[in-house]
């Protein structure tokens, strides 16, 4: 980030929403994505250390139900986790398109990916309209 990126306000959801086509992934939109991202990887990390912490703290459990509801809580933790550790590599991948000039342009088509899209999952690669054909494409060879 440079001097000029901490000076000036990052632009709101709304501003970003309400900004006219011309303006897409200007420096002021780069911007809010890089600190949602960063912000987004900081947190991610923070939740993957506290949820092991708590996983380390084994209780003392007799009971047998008590055990069981242990282990499938222990077992649920472990799935957030694994999510969680799959996500950080795609928040990287998506900082290093913002560095190259490519974020929020879908890797395939090169079309624009679209604000609201980016704004749920900043780790998008995909159109709406590619990642559609994708999925489809999963669902028939899946079956």
């Amino acid at each position: 980030m440079t001097a000029d990126d901490r000076s000036s306000p990052l632009m709101s959801e709304e501003q970003i929403l309400a900004a006219p086509e011309s303006e897409y992934m200007n420096d002021a939109q780069l911007a809010f994505f890089k600190a949602r991202l960063i912000e987004l990887h900081d947190t991610t990390r923070e939740r993957i250390r506290e949820v092991k912490e708590h996983m380390q703290d084994k209780p003392d459990l007799a009971d047998f139900n008590d055990r069981a509801s242990w282990e499938e809580q222990w077992a649920l933790s472990m799935r957030i986790v694994d999510r969680e550790q799959k996500l950080l590599p795609k928040i990287i991948q998506s900082l290093e398109r913002i560095r190259l000039g490519e974020y929020g342009y879908c890797i395939e088509s090169g079309e624009p990916i679209g604000i609201p899209r980016l704004l749920a999952r900043p780790t998008t690669e995909y159109c709406a309209d590619v990642k559609n054909i994708k999925e489809v494409g999963e669902h028939l060879f899946k079956g």
